[in-house]
């Protein structure tokens, strides 16, 4: 192969990587205009990792206390992602006035993550309470919990925890 020639595929691989960057921004900015929660990618990327063999390996932070790790991959408009043992995901939301305040977060969490992952996922009404919402995914062995909290900073939160179910 000629020298010209690998500086050619190289320049067309470059365009197709620009190209699919492109088209990628360009998606993500339609899901947004379409009303899809700004942490969908970041969540259905969580989602991903949880089912690898190597689960949240590739997006451990800092060890913080007990078995909590940091996060490099915290959900976009969320606070205080971290990670638990091998196979959990948490976040929390932004700090809350109140419990109605809290509950109607949670609602609408609901409603965009539902929105986020489509008929892939539903709601375990049998394991759900009215503070706590039970999400399974139709698929893979994989849960999110949505419940309504008190921070120590005496903030109400819905928090939200991806994890890995051991029992289908």
């Amino acid at each position: 192969m000629t020298h010209v020639r690998v500086k050619v595929l190289i320049l067309m691989a470059g365009v197709q990587i620009m190209q699919a960057g492109i088209a990628a921004d360009w998606a993500g900015a339609q899901g947004m205009a379409a009303g899809i929660a700004p942490y969908c990618l970041d969540l259905k990327r969580v989602a991903a990792l949880a089912l690898t063999n190597e689960k949240f390996t590739s997006i451990v932070g800092k060890a913080r206390q007990g078995n909590f790790l940091d996060t490099t991959l915290p959900l976009t408009g969320w606070s205080d992602c971290s990670l638990y043992g091998a196979a959990t995901y948490t976040c929390d939301s932004r700090g809350l006035t109140g419990p109605r305040e809290a509950e109607r977060a949670q609602a609408e969490a609901l409603r965009e993550i539902a929105a986020c992952f489509g008929d892939s996922w539903t709601e375990a009404h049998d394991r759900s309470s009215a503070n706590y919402v039970v999400l399974h995914s139709r698929a893979a062995p994989l849960s999110i919990t949505l419940s309504t909290d008190r921070t120590d900073k005496d903030e109400h939160v819905v928090r939200l925890i991806l994890f890995v179910r051991r029992n289908r």
